[in-house]
């Protein structure tokens, strides 16, 4: 059974709807590859899928330790590569709120983030740099 459905609406534009919520995404080709960039384009997708499948382990992990990491919030760069056109690098800058997290939290929260099945799904070639910063 499809968890997705998605119809390509022309002009470089996508909707696809999250079967089980009802949920409606479009995406846009980015301007450097023919699209108008108004919406989220299928790769900016692949590296939003990385940082939130890390949030989504690291809040599993703090919720599951009796922690919380309510209100973290993250910034992400994508940086494309040619020959063939894909995903070169993804930076990721997490940024905890004050929390007065123990190095042991810390160091928990590191290795969920580096388990994250989006990121275990990605290729060798893709380089993901991950910065993690406590207030």
């Amino acid at each position: 059974m499809a968890t997705i459905k998605g119809t390509y609406k022309g002009n470089l534009r996508n909707e696809m709807t999250h079967l089980q919520s009802g949920n409606t995404i479009i995406t846009d080709a980015p301007t450097d590859n023919h699209g108008k960039g108004e919406a989220f384009s299928p790769t900016d997708l692949a590296c939003a899928a990385l940082a939130g499948c890390m949030m989504t382990i690291m809040g599993i992990t703090a919720q599951s330790k009796g922690f919380n990491i309510d209100g973290t919030t993250y910034e992400i760069q994508k940086t494309m590569a040619a020959d063939p056109r894909r995903i070169g690098q993804i930076d990721i800058v997490i940024t905890f709120p004050k929390n007065d997290y123990t190095d042991a939290q810390k160091a928990m929260l590191k290795r969920a983030a580096d388990t994250c099945p989006v990121g275990k799904s990605l290729h060798p070639d893709v380089k993901v740099n991950l910065e993690m910063r406590f207030s």
